[in-house]
């Protein structure tokens, strides 16, 4: 059997973005046509390769993005949401490989390389929509607290579902349909396409989080919704904050039972 790890090493360590995204599209497709059976256990690097640009600040230093009809605002949402793909291309390199030794099902590898393969075809969707626009990714700065969660969760495959998919990636379906309403509204419907497409793949990439996670919860004999919470409690320092966007967060089988009495206790403690 053709083992795949090592392919999602290269992968993960390369510092091209474009070229990464393209290596794991042709990983994926490889798997599709039955060139890998196995993912034995990998030894993975803190941080993924990363190109000289974008500078990479903390995020209270990176200026805030305003749509508006002039390219400069678009171009600046676009390089961050491009920007937070190729973390999320690496999030899930680093899901499939680095978890190997927790010896599960080849379906986790699997379904985290088609979230993989998801991101690097946004990715590079993005990056091309930049260059339409006469930029291109690693033009403007960008922040590192996406990874910073990686770091901090990287011994704890619970904790890597719980933060990753289910924190950070469901904050993407509630804020993505108000960047499509605006950005519509200032006439630029082909970027607004693109987060179409992103959307409607979140959902399914959320899902995939839950599912794994609900697994992983199933071998600790752990209950779902008290374990997330404790562990979004030790490893996410932000707050949950409203609005939901309930009915994507549905669809994607996470309910409000999970995140609500966290935003709720948030809410309560500023008041």
């Amino acid at each position: 059997m053709s083992d795949i790890s090592p392919a999602l090493r290269v992968a993960f360590d390369c510092p091209d973005a474009v070229e990464k995204a393209h290596m794991v599209r042709k990983i994926v497709s490889e798997l599709h046509q039955g060139l890998y059976k196995a993912a034995q256990p990998i030894d993975m690097p803190d941080r993924p390769g990363r190109p000289a640009h974008p500078k990479l600040l903390p995020p209270k230093d990176v200026p805030r993005r305003r749509i508006s009809a002039a390219p400069a605002g678009r171009i600046a949402l676009i390089h961050a949401i491009a920007h937070i793909e190729l973390n999320a291309i690496d999030l899930a390199l680093d899901m499939a490989a680095r978890f190997t030794k927790h010896h599960l099902p080849f379906d986790f590898v699997k379904d985290w390389l088609s979230v993989a393969d998801d991101e690097a075809r946004h990715f590079l969707m993005l990056n091309n929509r930049l260059v339409d626009l006469e930029s291109s990714y690693g033009a403007l700065v960008a922040h590192d607290g996406l990874w910073q969660a990686a770091e901090a969760t990287k011994e704890d495959l619970a904790g890597r579902l719980a933060i990753a998919p289910l924190v950070l990636e469901a904050r993407g379906l509630d804020i993505t349909p108000q960047l499509i309403t605006k950005l519509n509204n200032v006439g630029d419907t082909e970027t607004a396409a693109c987060f179409e497409i992103i959307m409607i793949d979140e959902v399914g990439h959320v899902a995939i989080g839950k599912k794994w996670f609900d697994y992983q919860c199933g071998m600790e004999r752990a209950d779902p919704i008290s374990r997330w919470q404790g562990l979004v409690r030790q490893y996410f320092h932000g707050q949950l904050k409203p609005p939901f966007n309930i009915d994507a967060r549905n669809a994607a089988r996470f309910s409000a039972a999970f995140y609500k009495p966290l935003a709720d206790n948030a809410g309560s403690v500023q008041t």
